[in-house]
């Protein structure tokens, strides 16, 4: 393969470079597929190598400034001339610059669609933390823990992801031109999920000071478990339940996994862990989870924002792993949330199969609106009671 510079453009001030991969065996493109195109803004020579080894093709635009010449160019040129598939945009980069490309792509309609994810792998923690103020930043990535597959597989599903958000966006200020009130309002939803947590965890703080004192009289270790789960668009939160087993337990998944209730599933590529009976499992946790009590502290997830009352289930991030396929990965474009379709349908039943429940949460993902949300908070309170401690 040999990368092939674009001459004509302008590069005695390297504004920007688009590289392109030949083969060596013809001079014309070999598919009828469109090319995957990156727009890589900054200049880190390493990570433009790994973006053109993974991409057919890609930009790399040294500052923000040179990035929106370059795509104003690519806009008025539209009709010969492939957009991005996602804007990668190298840490460190100030505010002020974030802010400045924000602004240029609400005022070019075109690149909405397009992902916009943020390279952190020389960005400190605090200015990680900073680039989550952004809504518009869709990712945080550090491009070397990405092979070629892994990273493809990632922009096709935030090229997904952006795009029913755009259309969802589009459908809000349609409706709020016509002054119609939709069910489907994230606002509406949003605020109902802060005031319901908010209310619950104030009335249920005593209750919560007896799972406290009955889990730390029975078991040695912390009160609550606390784990990392991916949740919408694949982001990771750190998910809070009550302790319900043994301290240790997660490094026992391998010496179990013959009883795995999910193993030899029916979903390619997918990976679920769940055990009848599970020898892990305290005398208090037992009861917790019989009545669902130990999902209780993720009304703090809720309330944060981290989920919503209702949702897909986040899951650990071993399983998301193994869910990033076109076929599966839908079920997280839906918010994560404490129940959903699964929890009230198959619940606590034993012949669930992986497909089943992955079908369950792309149904909801198609489907979910505030009154749909209202109907699965309904029929919540019968599917509490599990009659397993799964």
């Amino acid at each position: 393969m040999e990368l092939t510079f674009l001459h004509g453009e302008k590069t005695s001030k390297r504004v920007y470079k688009h590289f392109t991969i030949n083969s060596q065996t013809t001079g014309s493109e070999t598919t009828e597929q469109p090319k995957l195109e990156f727009f890589y803004i900054g200049k880190q020579a390493d990570n433009i190598g790994n973006l053109i080894n993974a991409f057919e093709s890609g930009y790399a635009a040294e500052s923000v400034i040179n990035a929106k010449s370059m795509l104003r160019r690519l806009i008025a040129n539209a009709k010969h001339t492939q957009l991005p598939d996602i804007i990668i945009v190298e840490a460190p980069v100030t505010v002020e610059q974030l802010r400045d490309l924000h602004l240029f792509l609400l005022l070019h309609k075109p690149l909405l669609s397009i992902p916009v994810v943020v390279e952190a792998s020389q960005a400190t923690p605090a200015e990680i933390d900073r680039f989550k103020n952004f809504s518009f930043v869709d990712e945080i990535i550090f491009l070397q823990d990405y092979n070629r597959q892994r990273l493809l597989r990632k922009v096709a599903f935030l090229k997904r992801l952006k795009l029913k958000m755009a259309l969802e966006s589009n459908t809000r200020a349609l409706e709020s031109a016509l002054q119609i009130s939709s069910p489907a309002s994230p606002v509406l939803k949003r605020a109902f999920d802060i005031l319901i947590s908010g209310t619950l965890l104030l009335l249920l703080t005593p209750l919560f000071l007896l799972i406290a004192l009955a889990i730390r009289l029975e078991s040695k270790g912390s009160i609550f478990y606390i784990a990392k789960r991916a949740g919408r668009g694949y982001k990771i939160f750190d998910f809070y339940k009550f302790r319900t087993m043994f301290v240790g337990a997660d490094a026992r998944i391998k010496e179990l996994a013959h009883l795995n209730q999910y193993s030899g599933g029916d979903a390619a590529g997918a990976q679920f862990f769940k055990i009848s009976n599970d020898p892990r499992i305290t005398k208090v946790g037992l009861f917790l989870r019989n009545t669902s009590l130990d999902e209780l502290p993720q009304l703090v997830n809720v309330l944060i924002g981290d989920m919503s009352l209702v949702g897909n289930r986040p899951l650990p991030l071993y399983e998301a792993a193994s869910l990033t396929t076109d076929e599966w990965a839908k079920r997280f474009m839906a918010p994560a949330g404490m129940t959903g379709l699964w929890q009230i349908k198959k619940r606590g039943k034993e012949d669930m199969s992986i497909e089943e429940r992955l079908n369950l949460d792309i149904d909801y993902a198609d489907r979910f609106s505030f009154t749909y949300d209202l109907w699965i908070m309904a029929n919540t309170p019968s599917a509490l009671i599990q009659r397993t401690n799964a």
